[in-house]
């Protein structure tokens, strides 16, 4: 999170971007070093290697006084041979006690920030699952990529005092009429004069304001002789006091689960901790008709009954037991992996390929920012950032957990 200097109501602003592919048609990026279309990967930024403390050891040894008589009398002893002193074993740096804005934007109690207890039931078709999972990672490009730069949400967190404009719904999709309720949760939006939309044919954005505990999400955004416009999204109010799901139908996600509960940020991984569930799209799923809560809808599509397909909602973790930090990961799929086996992932969209999202860069580039994945994923293609992820040791939940 980028904390701005304070403005003159002493309210700060701080700025950072969600990530995710939305319902209303969803875009994705699929792995590429090039971004075009709803396919195109994300560009390669740089990761940050993870800091590690090495563990000290300091031998002693004792002496004693000897007189020069008794260096007359006594044979001076053969030098011992020193014990070699072992080499320290290294000690991963632990997480930040620090906390960032996206560990607490919704009620405790929500979904998104409840750990998954170690020992619990898992889906009876749990290892069918794992089967389909690991086919949708075969059959599209061979990875699970993280969007980064398009096809993920800037979520501009703002102050109190920021201007207010109307946002006008606009018919993207040609349905011959507008959503009037949604209209008016757009009549007063405090969007920040240097806002911009995802690129890609999405055009995501969010805005935040704690002050109010308000939330608002659009899809489809742009800005047309000066009148920002928006095809869908909508706006929750007591975000604080919320379960952390849109109602009404509204919101961007095929789920209607937003994008503040399932990003990563770059404030997070440079943490060291994610301390939220992540939400995950997948290519295939199962029919809009079969969803799991926390999901409140879905856009699946499955015409041919293909058995075990993934409803949308579904929650699943990785294996609690692995020890992660023996697989070698990159350290940013270190710190998702260690999130997954404690909160897990939830299934909140389709896209063109597998993918997780984090903040949008353009959080911090559109204020004259550096891109902070640029450090973050240290030369590494956002399409190979998960490589070594075990994807085969996932462990899916039953239909609406906790509540099944």
């Amino acid at each position: 999170m980028i904390t701005l200097p304070k403005l003159a109501s002493s309210c700060s602003l701080t700025l950072l971007v969600s990530a995710m592919v939305v319902g209303c048609g969803g875009g994705s990026s699929a792995p590429s070093s090039s971004s075009s279309g709803a396919s195109s990967a994300q560009g390669a930024t740089n990761s940050a290697a993870a800091v590690t403390q090495p563990a000290t050891s300091t031998g002693a040894s004792g002496s004693s006084t000897v007189t020069p008589t008794q260096l007359q009398s006594v044979p001076t002893p053969a030098t011992p041979t020193p014990t070699p002193t072992p080499t320290p074993t290294p000690t991963p740096t632990p997480p930040s006690s620090t906390a960032v804005m996206t560990d607490s934007v919704f009620a405790p109690t929500s979904f998104w920030y409840t750990p998954i207890p170690a020992v619990v039931a898992l889906d009876p078709n749990s290892p069918n699952y794992v089967t389909e999972l690991l086919r949708q990672k075969t059959a599209y490009y061979g990875n699970v990529t993280i969007n980064t730069d398009s096809y993920s949400s800037p979520v501009y967190v703002v102050p109190a005092n920021t201007a207010t404009v109307a946002v006008a719904v606009w018919d993207c999709q040609n349905k011959g009429y507008l959503d009037a309720s949604l209209a008016a949760q757009w009549t007063s939006v405090p969007i920040p004069s240097y806002a911009i939309p995802s690129p890609g044919t999405d055009a995501e954005m969010t805005v935040y304001q704690p002050s109010t505990q308000t939330l608002w999400e659009f899809w489809g955004t742009r800005k047309v002789n000066g009148q920002w416009q928006a095809c869908w999204g909508g706006k929750m109010n007591n975000t604080q006091s919320s379960n952390g799901v849109w109602t009404g139908g509204y919101g961007t996600t095929a789920t209607g689960l937003p994008f503040l509960g399932g990003q990563i940020t770059a404030e997070e991984l440079q943490r060291g901790e994610i301390r939220h569930a992540i939400g995950i799209a997948l290519v295939d799923a199962e029919k809009y008709s079969i969803f799991s809560a926390p999901a409140v809808r879905s856009d699946g599509y499955n015409p041919t009954n293909a058995p075990n397909r993934i409803p949308e909602g579904t929650r699943f973790r990785l294996d609690p037991t692995i020890n992660v930090d023996a697989l070698g990961l990159h350290p940013v799929a270190k710190i998702i992996a260690k999130a997954a086996q404690k909160y897990g992932f939830v299934v909140w969209d389709r896209a063109g390929a597998l993918s997780l999202r984090v903040e949008n860069s353009l959080s911090y580039t559109a204020i004259g920012l550096a891109n902070p994945y640029t450090a973050l994923y240290n030369g590494t293609p956002t399409y190979a950032l998960l490589n070594g992820f075990p994807w085969d040791k996932v462990q899916f939940l039953p239909k609406n957990y906790p509540n099944n």
